[in-house]
This record gives structure tokens, sequence and C-alpha cells, in this order.
């Protein structure tokens, strides 16, 4: 970006303290790339660990949602609401085999979008990846032939992390079996999903948001675009960790014949059926 003309920009580091002086390390790294570049940078230690444990996270899901929140911060001090992230390529393939191998539906296995909108701690950020579609050996061929240094995450070869054992024992499996050119197919599929899922987006806001769902109005649209109307339905009324099976279970109180009148939901809550609409009960 900075050989491209950006100058404007303010470098962003969350050191997680997992790796000890090696973690404080790449900080210094960051912090003297950013001065010989003149740009300002912001650092930060999160105690990762810690924040995992009181909260029953794995340290990679704990370690994500405390950049997050960091990011936010930043942000929000330095009035800068658009970040740039460096996800590759393999990052996207690997995204989108494992939401594949979880059972996620098209949002999930179209992997991340060039760019989103995220709410992050009350603050609302533009996130970019414009490298997506670069593969991870340009990127060590342009470091090379620019003599650039880098630093690598030696966490990167644990194999505790389930990531880690996508990226290191079931890619070159499939790089086996299915030739070199596999990741290309699976960036592909993962563009056509993307365009689908927004079609899907945008057929799911030509409904209106209403407190409650109307049975007739369910039954009459397709189960992909059911899904997505209930899906909604549950992330608007405040329900967490609402998923596949949550949705699944309101769509059963559709069938007046057989199926029940209520079920239960997080968070003690229930969705009912009356009088041809589906409702919620909070305790």
């Amino acid at each position: 970006m900075h050989a491209l003309g950006w100058r404007k920009l303010t470098v962003v580091h969350l050191d997680h303290r997992l790796r000890g002086a090696v973690s404080r390390a790449d900080a210094k790294f960051v912090e003297r790339l950013a001065g010989r570049l003149s740009l300002r940078c912001v650092t930060g230690r999160a105690e990762v660990r810690l924040y995992a444990r009181e909260r029953g996270l794995s340290l990679e899901h704990a370690a994500r949602e405390m950049r997050r929140i960091f990011f936010a911060g930043v942000a929000r001090r330095e009035r800068c609401r658009t970040v740039f992230l460096a996800h590759h390529a393999e990052d996207q393939i690997e995204t989108c085999l494992f939401n594949f191998l979880r059972g996620s539906g098209a949002s999930g296995i179209a992997g991340m979008r060039p760019v989103s909108i995220q709410k992050i701690a009350g603050v609302e950020l533009k996130m970019m990846r414009p490298m997506l579609h670069i593969r991870r050996n340009e990127i060590d061929t342009y470091l090379e032939a620019k003599r650039l240094a880098w630093r690598e995450d030696a966490t990167n070869r644990d194999l505790a992390h389930s990531r880690n054992r996508m990226r290191h024992r079931v890619m070159p499996v499939l790089a086996e079996a299915f030739g070199p050119s596999f990741p290309d197919a699976i960036l592909r599929a993962a563009g056509i999903l993307a365009a689908e899922d927004d079609w899907l987006r945008a057929e799911v806001e030509r409904f209106g948001v209403e407190p409650d769902l109307s049975v007739r109005a369910l039954t009459a649209v397709p189960l992909a675009l059911r899904r997505r109307l209930v899906r909604r339905w549950l992330d608007r009324s405040g329900i967490d960790e609402a998923g596949f099976a949550e949705t699944e279970r309101v769509l059963s109180l559709l069938d007046a014949t057989t199926g029940p009148a209520k079920v239960s939901l997080p968070g003690g809550c229930h969705a009912r059926r009356r009088q041809g609409n589906i409702f919620l009960e909070r305790p």
C-alpha cells in the first residue's frame, strides 16, 4: 500500500502475549517498519490466555475477538473507520473449507468478503481485504524481490489448532489427490456462492421487518429464503448463538398439524405459534 502511494495510514498491532519474548519482538518489528515508512503506529498488549479462560473460548477465538475489540478502540480514537486486513488467498481457501466442514450455509462457504461492514464494540467498521486473491507464494516472491524482511508466527505450525491442521495436513493431501490447481476451483466456487448469497440477502430485505413472523408468508416462499427470514428474525430478536438448529426449531412451528406450538430457544426464550403468527416469549 505504501508503494502504491498510501501515506495517511495508521499501522495497528496487538501483542497477544502468547509467545513471550518472540511476541514482543514481533511488536518491535512492526514499530520499526512503520517508523521507516513514516507511518503512525499504535500497538497494544492483551492477556489472551486469561480472556479465553474466563469466557471458555479457544485461544484462537479469544485472540481474534480481542483483536477486533482493539481495532475498534483504535478506530474510534483515530476517527478512522476503515480497516485494511492482510488475509490472502490461502487464508480464504482454508476458511471456505473449514466452514464447509462445519456445516455452514452459502454465506460461510463463500468465505471472507473483500469489503464488509461490521459493528464491533459499538463502532461500525469497514473491513477491507484487498489481498484475498493473491497467493502466498506471490507475496513471498514480492518480499524477496524487494529484499523486505518479515517475521513468521511460530504458532502457525502448532497442530493443536484446527486451522493449522487444515493448512499443514489437509491441504497437501488435497493437492496430491486433485492437483495443484484445486485452490483455484475453491476460490471460484467461493465467488459464485458469494454472489448468490448477496442475491438471497437482497431477497430477505424485500420483506418488511415485523416483530412476529407470519406463517402464511413463510410457507409461501422457498425453503432457502424461509430459513434466511427466520435467521434474521432470531438475530434481530437478540437470540444469542442462533444457528441452524434454532432456525429449524422455529420452522417446525409452521406445521400446524403435526408440529409443536412452542419451541425452546437460547436464553430461556421460546418461540410460539398462535393465530397464524410466530412470536417470541422471553423469561
